[in-house]
């Protein structure tokens, strides 16, 4: 889930109070009742499509996540945690009564304890400046961009961390974001580029499908199955979302009429690969 509302609503509950938080104690309190879950579906996926691309390239791959937030993916991927754990940790008493500043010294070492030895650098990109602040401070990024990008043109910063990233992750954010900010980023890679999305149904994904073989990838949707995402918030959402998964062609039978978002996985490379 991204912190930035860009581009269209398409009916969901806005959260905006959580996303840019100086902590994420209160985003986890919020999306507990929901039960949301995309970054647990997203961990092994996004494991082993980074050794994949790591064998490709014949040693370690630096990550960019999009639409990161609090980092809570590259918390998932370079360290032995679940998103159970991170629930447990932000939600509990102890949390509770911390100052951020207080939480930031004790997330340091907890996730340094936690590193494991095939970690690789994560790069975290979303327009809450709050959000990667935090994820930078505690050691779970290693660059972090505030940047929207579907406005203004990548900082040089920015565009020197894309250069050296092998591996492009997402879960959620594309419709927040759209093949303006993929193009943006494409642009400036210097080595070739694999992204793993998870894209709600919700959400036409055919025009960053075309950002990307405009720049060299082929991409494949994964049809065996879906990944849920989160309960709806109210029945005016859930009407929303079966709306727009029906207007995409989709049957919202068993999945988005059951109660829950539902995501796709898309796995982009390029064609040599």
């Amino acid at each position: 889930m991204t912190a930035g509302r860009i581009g269209a609503d398409f009916g969901k509950t806005r959260f905006d109070d959580i996303y840019d938080a100086p902590d994420p104690r209160a985003y986890f309190r919020r999306l507990a009742p929901l039960d949301y879950e995309i970054p647990h579906h997203a961990q092994e996926v996004f494991r082993r499509t980074r050794a994949e691309r790591a064998a490709a390239a014949g040693g370690p791959v630096t990550v960019l996540d999009l639409c990161c937030s609090y980092g809570i993916n590259a918390a998932l991927l370079n360290h032995d945690l679940t998103l159970a754990d991170l629930y447990a940790r932000y939600t509990g008493p102890e949390a509770e009564a911390l100052t951020t500043a207080e939480l930031i010294e004790r997330d340091k070492a907890f996730y340094a304890a936690r590193r494991r030895a095939d970690a690789t650098p994560a790069v975290g990109l979303d327009t809450a400046e709050n959000a990667v602040r935090y994820a930078l401070a505690v050691g779970l990024l290693d660059q972090a961009f505030a940047e929207n990008l579907e406005h203004v043109p990548p900082s040089s910063a920015l565009s020197g961390a894309v250069a050296r990233t092998g591996l492009i992750t997402v879960t959620g954010g594309i419709g927040y974001i759209t093949h303006r900010t993929v193009d943006a980023l494409l642009d400036c890679a210097r080595t070739p580029l694999w992204a793993t999305a998870f894209v709600l149904r919700t959400v036409s994904y055919e025009q960053v499908i075309a950002s990307l073989a405009a720049h060299g990838l082929r991409t494949e949707a994964d049809r065996s199955g879906t990944y849920p995402q989160r309960l709806f918030s109210d029945a005016a959402e859930q009407r929303s979302a079966v709306e727009q998964v029906r207007l995409l062609g989709e049957d919202p039978a068993g999945l988005e009429a059951e109660g829950r978002y539902h995501t796709r996985l898309y796995q982009s490379r390029p064609y040599r690969d």
